[in-house]
């Protein structure tokens, strides 16, 4: 058992000491990488999402903070609905766009 673990800790070692240029996560997204016209916009396509997520995940969080911290003041309570509001549109957009995308690329030829 002790020569697994030294051959464990020798072998992390030397990966701790071999210099990689970049992080494992991204060779695994460069090895994949599609340099053609649809593959572009397939990464295009998912960045889109992510940032949509992301963005309307924010939003609802403020919103929902704000909601909390009203107090029954209804100009508050007003914003924060707004807030969840355009959250779902967000969100909305997100799940909408890969079918946009696709139909775009259909109706071009892409």
């Amino acid at each position: 058992m002790s020569t697994s673990v030294a051959t464990l800790l020798a072998g992390l070692a030397s990966a701790a000491r071999a210099p990689t240029p970049i992080g494992p996560a991204l060779a695994v997204v460069v090895a994949q990488a599609d340099p053609t016209l649809s593959g572009v916009i397939g990464r295009a396509r998912n960045v889109v999402v992510g940032l949509l997520v992301a963005l309307a995940t924010l939003q609802l969080t403020i919103a929902g903070v704000r909601y909390l911290f009203a107090a029954g003041e209804p100009e508050q309570l007003d914003k924060a609905k707004r807030g969840v509001r355009a959250a779902a549109i967000g969100y909305g957009l997100a799940a909408l766009a890969p079918g946009l995308v696709a139909l775009l690329q259909q109706i071009v030829g892409v």
